[in-house]
């Protein structure tokens, strides 16, 4: 029989005395203990939230990871690369691949009567996921694309719709400075809105036989292949096994072939979702700290009321570690009422916000309409382990203060 536990299971059930002073002191720990979880819940959820909507919504521009040209030009005007490739089915097949498909992109200006708006137009094949932009679209829907038919559909963004007073159905013109310069009309079929400005304000939706006829490609020629994945996690490993495939595959005209993912693609932009993660650091060692030292406060206090406890334990041979243990069980019962509290309290607020979106914010600022929530159980289960873990360690130094107590003293103390 553990004695320790038994006791310290004895005095968390003790009511005591509702004078006492330690009544107080514990309630203030366990609230303080509840909060402090609750808001590094709600922390982990809505950055992670936030990290997560972000990348989803550069992943539906740009893919996790593109099979170029391996070229210097940074420019809108690409060089083609043919589609039938030797290693296209390899990339296909492999574990983790949830699609592979064919792109181009090409920069034009679209006009109306009274104004004109540079864009870039991404031609997309058959075999375009439209996932993504099927969830951001508000007006209109997507178009098909055939290898027979070429459509003349466009899908634009509600900026650049405002931008031009344009509607669902009307008729634009797009402008290729070139030589010739070219035009060509499109139908409006959607309008979609992603919240990242950067993006909205420049990328339309086109078939992709439009960029071919314009570049002079034959209908072989594209500018890349888009591989999506599976599980973002896994960019990194999966950017190494395509690269593995594709190699250093040179084109019949002695050109190599790049792999790069969407964090090589956009290296500010995850370099600024990736200084997120301090604050959430640092908002954890707070909570922790000040969870941890309202612990402390209440052990104290907790010691210097069963002071007679003490000597009586240590009069019959009790060891000094011993009546620390017991201590620290009793804390370890007051901290995980806490944490009770804190996930209820902290998953509540996550599934209200989840389902009701009662948080709104700025979209033109955040990108996004609602403040956002990832609620992982793993991140939970850290947070209790941690948290609980991190606070006993804390009150192992101030329990030897029980060390100091005299058994002689202690007995008579009043």
């Amino acid at each position: 029989m553990n004695t320790e536990l038994f006791i310290a299971k004895r005095l968390f059930s003790d009511k005591g005395d509702k004078k006492s002073i330690s009544q107080p002191i514990t309630m203030i720990a366990i609230i303080g203990i509840s909060l402090g979880l609750a808001v590094m819940i709600l922390s982990a959820a809505i950055v992670t939230g936030f990290k997560s909507e972000i990348s989803d919504k550069l992943i539906g521009f740009g893919s996790n990871i593109q099979i170029v040209n391996y070229d210097t030009n940074i420019s809108y005007e690409t060089e083609p690369i043919d589609k039938n490739q030797a290693f296209f089915s390899d990339v296909k097949n492999l574990k983790g691949i949830k699609n592979v498909q064919e792109f181009a992109i090409k920069a034009g200006i679209l006009k109306t009567k009274t104004d004109i708006q540079g864009i870039v137009l991404k031609g997309i094949s058959e075999s375009f996921d439209w996932t993504f932009f099927e969830e951001n679209i508000i007006e209109g829907k997507s178009f098909e694309v055939s290898d027979s038919l070429k459509s003349n559909d466009i899908i634009i963004s509600k900026h650049v719709a405002k931008l031009l007073n344009l509607k669902l159905g009307d008729k634009i013109a797009a402008y290729f400075i070139q030589d010739p310069p070219r035009m060509r009309p499109f139908k409006i079929t959607g309008i979609y809105e992603t919240g990242l400005a950067e993006f909205d304000e420049r990328f339309a939706i086109i078939d992709i036989k439009h960029i071919q006829k314009l570049n002079n490609w034959n209908e072989n020629q594209i500018s890349g292949f888009e591989v999506l994945i599976d599980d973002f996690s896994d960019l990194d490993k999966m950017t190494k096994d395509v690269r593995d495939i594709v190699g250093f595959h040179f084109n019949p005209d002695g050109t190599k072939l790049r792999v790069l993912n969407i964090k090589e693609k956009y290296p500010q932009m995850f370099d600024w979702l990736n200084l997120l993660d301090m604050n959430v650091y640092i908002i954890l060692a707070l909570m922790i700290a000040v969870a941890g030292f309202n612990m402390v406060s209440e052990l104290l206090i907790i010691i210097l009321e069963r002071t007679n406890m003490i000597g009586i334990l240590k009069a019959i041979g009790t060891r000094n570690w011993s009546i620390r243990k017991i201590f620290i069980y009793q804390s370890g019962f007051l901290i995980s009422k806490g944490l009770f509290w804190g996930n209820l309290i902290g998953i509540a607020i996550c599934i209200l916000q989840d389902k009701f979106q009662l948080l709104k914010l700025d979209a033109e600022s955040y990108s996004l309409s609602a403040v956002p929530i990832n609620l992982k159980i793993w991140h939970i289960l850290a947070l209790n382990s941690g948290t609980l873990l991190i606070i006993i360690l804390m009150l192992v130094i101030p329990s030897y203060v029980i060390s100091r107590l005299s058994p002689e003293k202690t007995i008579r103390f009043n």
